[in-house]
């Protein structure tokens, strides 16, 4: 039990300057992070004015908090990849603790903004959506709990994690949030299969999943209205997903032009949910895959040098950040081309949001923390014999 507290999955290491820092971590990651952050100003640029001018506010107002948290999130990163494991374990876990206590007191002390779900605190100046900060501190607790319970006369942290996850998904469904919903369960799902997951459980789980999906569709009427405008043969061109389709099509390979697209005077999510939608349209088909290249370049990169770690504890961690921010990518790029059904979910260190923007600064911070170079032998050598 000591050891489970006190570091048995992270393996030793110093306490490391800049530049072991600089020559360990993944540098060709933080660069694709910038890149989508520059991104992101970019279309906050062509995206937000509209919505700042309706409300009475500067045009560029949106742009500059929008610059304020991006810097803030890379700040954030860099620290945070500057930590030792143990350090960045413990730190997840009781930010998980917190994350979790601050999702089960939203009814009482939370704000809907006039949305109708129950997802902020609202500080005056600024708001904080704790679903966002709960993935990444989520992923790493799971992961902790997985390979704690490997351990000889260890815990039964599967078990813990699973009652865990049933917890978190619980409550975010009841907000309603069933996007965030689905990326725990999409993170821990992921974590239990790589950690070598009990079929009967798998089994469990997945037939959870469906029966709560079937039970939501039958008994909430907004997700039975987006399934079934999903599944519709035809798209209502005055719906978010009818507006964001036909600024896509607009768009064509090179875009109608910087300042010329439509989509942001119609979408109030734009800036947001649909930031794609605008990318799209001002700056074409191509500029859209080069975003997407960079989230399928982290994530397979993330995978690609975690296939190398010995440690279990690392390995299971990183495997559940980079699911998060690949399946949140994948999400949100899906919900704008119409292959998902709606939901809210940001495009990671692209859409505003300075709940989304802190929170992908802290999951890619750990994630470059797990994906560090380590002085170890590698499962390469195991399999090898070589050990």
């Amino acid at each position: 039990m000591t050891e489970m507290v006190f570091g048995a999955h992270a393996p030793e290491e110093d306490e490391s300057g800049l530049m072991d820092w600089w020559h360990t971590v993944d540098r060709l990651s933080i660069a694709a992070v910038i890149a989508l952050f520059l991104i992101g100003m970019v279309l906050a640029l062509a995206a937000s004015p509209p919505l700042a001018l309706d409300q009475g506010k500067p045009r560029f107002f949106y742009v500059e908090r929008q610059a304020v948290f991006g810097v803030l999130a890379l700040g954030v990163m860099l620290f945070v990849s500057t930590l030792r494991v143990r350090t960045a374990r413990r730190q997840a876990v009781i930010g998980f603790l917190a994350a979790l206590a601050a999702l089960a007191l939203l009814p009482w002390l939370g704000t809907d903004y006039g949305k109708g779900a129950i997802r902020w605190y609202s500080f005056g100046l600024g708001s904080l959506q704790p679903s966002e900060f709960i993935k990444p501190v989520f992923a790493v607790a799971t992961a902790w709990m997985v390979a704690a319970s490997t351990d000889i006369a260890g815990p039964p942290g599967r078990t813990i994690s699973f009652a865990f996850a049933v917890l978190v998904v619980g409550i975010l469904v009841m907000q309603p949030d069933y996007g965030q919903a689905g990326l725990v369960i999409a993170c821990w799902a992921t974590i239990f299969f790589v950690g070598g997951a009990p079929i009967k459980l798998v089994a469990t789980f997945v037939a959870l999943v469906v029966g709560g999906g079937f039970l939501a569709y039958n008994t909430v009427e907004h997700v039975a209205r987006r399934i079934d405008g999903f599944l519709a043969v035809e798209v209502d061109p005055l719906t978010q997903i009818g507006y964001a389709t036909s600024a896509i099509q607009d768009g064509g390979l090179f875009g109608v032009g910087i300042g010329r697209g439509s989509v942001k005077w119609t979408l109030p999510d734009a800036h947001t949910d649909f930031i794609i939608a605008v990318a799209a349209e001002e700056f074409g088909l191509l500029f859209t895959l080069a975003i997407i290249a960079l989230f399928m370049f982290l994530t397979m990169r993330a995978l690609l040098r975690l296939r190398r770690e010995r440690d279990m504890f690392i390995r299971l961690a990183g495997v559940g950040l980079a699911t998060v921010l690949g399946a949140q990518a994948l999400i949100n790029l899906g919900v704008a081309v119409r292959l998902l059904p709606a939901k809210g979910m940001t495009l990671p260190f692209v859409s505003y949001g300075g709940s989304s923007l802190l929170a992908a600064g802290i999951m890619m911070g750990l994630l470059l923390v797990m994906t560090r170079k380590r002085v170890q032998g590698d499962m390469t050598d195991i399999l090898g014999g070589r050990v």
